[in-house]
This record gives structure tokens, C-alpha cells and sequence, in this order.
């Protein structure tokens, strides 16, 4: 399954643009390029000192015409042992395409003004790029200054296929949206940075606040949801208990 993956996202964008059920939504934008910058405070640094630091990249930013490219600190709420353990924050780009996120890590490579050797000196992170596909579109309207976002690791199970894993997510999706469900929601493929994953992809959700991510809990819960997503893919794939960060945005770009 591992060697699959190293072309699963080719392939996946094959079956979405030619097929009118998974959501490969807006302008034919199918997939969106995420780095992940995953960090611990050095010493007796926090987020203060971040968001200090963090002023300083958007006026850099500004300076430099980083238009394509934007921006977001996540803060570990609901975590534990597991996948991100002592992980004290993290740093989520995306740009427009690959071309724009490329041209804006050539410009930071380039020109930081010193800001990266600052950034070093307040925390320590990995670097990691994921593909994401978007399954269900959040409300229409400007991305929130805060939000909460979800992950879990998923596995597909044997026999699946992408195909199937995208109608199925599709049909959950439009499930979840005829129920009220207010979330986005996205699948992440490790393109780079990593090597030696235990999971398929990843499974983003996205909500407003913690009212949103308790009415989806309700409609899984109490409104029997996880039957109807049992039917349609638990035979496709299995994932982890989520992580949830609080997400703040820093730099807002309209990807899509």
C-alpha cells in the first residue's frame, strides 16, 4: 500500500477530474499544497514570543508581495499520546498551487531579513508537505481569525481503492451537509518530509469554533451518524481518535 501511495495522489486527482462525485469543487482547483512546520518552544520561549516574531513575518510578507500564500498557527487542544506528542504549536502554509508555494519559500529562502534564524531561535520544528483534496466546502464567507481544526490518521483497508474511497467520502459528505453539519473537510497525502508514515493520509476536518465541531459530535452521536459512516466506509478505511487545534489565522489568502 505504501508503494501505491507514492502515486496515490496522481491518481486521485485523475478520478476527481473525471468524476462528478467527489467534491472537486470551485474553480476545478483539486488539489491544494500544505506545508507543515511541527514545533517545541526552545527554553523559555512561548507563544508570546511567537506572535512577537510572527508581526514581524506579515510586514516581511507585505514587503515582499507574498499574495498566493497563507497562514495559520494551530495550538494543540484535545491531544494526548500519539502522533504529535510534544508538539507545543504548529506552523500551516498553503499556497494557491505549487507554483505560489514554491515562489514564496524561494523568497523566504532568499530574503528573510534574519527572520528565520530568529524563528530558530524561539522554537524547533520538522517540515513536512502534504496534497490536500477538498471532500466538503466550509460555509461560503472570509475565513475565521479562529477556528478549530481536527486530524486523524487513516489506513485504507485491503481491496480498497481511491476510487471507491472518493464516492464514498463524497456520500458522507453530502450527509453530513443534509444534516446541518457547518465543518470542511479534506484529505492530506504526504508528498514530502516524511518517509516511514504509519497511515494513508490524513483526515482534516474544519469548524468555526467548538459549538460546530459539538453539533458534527451530536450528529455522529446522538443523531446515529457513525452508522451511516460505518456503511460507507468502514469497509474502505480506518482512523485514529482526532486531534483538535485551535487555528489562528495569520495571513488570509482565498485559495479556491
Amino acid at each position: 500500500m505504501k508503494k501505491l501511495l507514492t502515486s496515490g495522489v496522481i491518481a486521485s486527482v485523475m478520478f476527481f477530474a473525471g468524476s462528478g462525485t467527489a467534491v472537486a469543487q470551485d474553480d476545478g482547483m483539486l488539489v491544494i499544497p500544505v506545508e507543515l512546520y511541527a514545533c517545541t518552544y526552545n527554553g523559555r520561549n512561548g507563544p508570546d514570543d511567537l506572535d512577537r516574531w510572527v508581526s514581524k513575518w506579515t510586514a516581511w510578507a507585505d514587503r515582499n508581495g507574498i499574495e498566493d500564500y497563507a497562514a495559520w498557527t494551530l495550538t494543540p487542544y484535545y491531544f494526548g499520546a500519539g502522533p504529535n506528542e510534544g508538539i507545543d504549536v504548529i506552523w500551516m502554509g498553503a499556497g494557491k498551487d505549487a507554483v505560489a508555494l514554491g515562489k514564496a519559500q524561494d523568497s523566504w529562502l532568499t530574503t528573510n531579513d534574519g527572520l528565520a534564524d530568529e524563528v530558530a531561535e524561539i522554537m524547533t520544528c520538522d517540515h513536512s508537505n502534504f496534497a490536500s483534496i477538498n471532500f466538503k466546502a466550509p460555509p461560503a464567507g472570509a475565513t475565521p481569525d479562529d477556528s478549530v481544526l481536527t486530524f486523524s490518521d487513516c489506513t485504507f483497508e485491503d481491496g480498497a481503492t481511491f476510487a471507491a474511497l472518493g464516492t464514498a467520502t463524497a456520500e458522507w459528505s453530502q450527509y453530513l451537509s443534509a444534516a446541518g453539519s457547518k465543518s470542511g473537510s479534506w484529505h492530506w497525502y504526504p508528498q514530502y518530509g516524511g518517509g516511514g508514515e504509519e497511515f494513508d493520509f490524513k483526515w482534516l476536518n474544519a469548524y468555526e469554533n467548538l459549538a460546530d465541531l459539538g453539533a458534527d459530535y451530536e450528529i455522529l452521536g446522538n443523531g446515529r451518524g457513525f452508522e451511516t459512516r460505518g456503511r460507507l466506509l468502514g469497509h474502505l478505511a480506518s482512523c485514529d481518535s482526532s486531534r483538535a487545534y485551535l487555528a489562528k489565522s495569520r495571513r488570509f489568502v482565498q485559495l479556491r
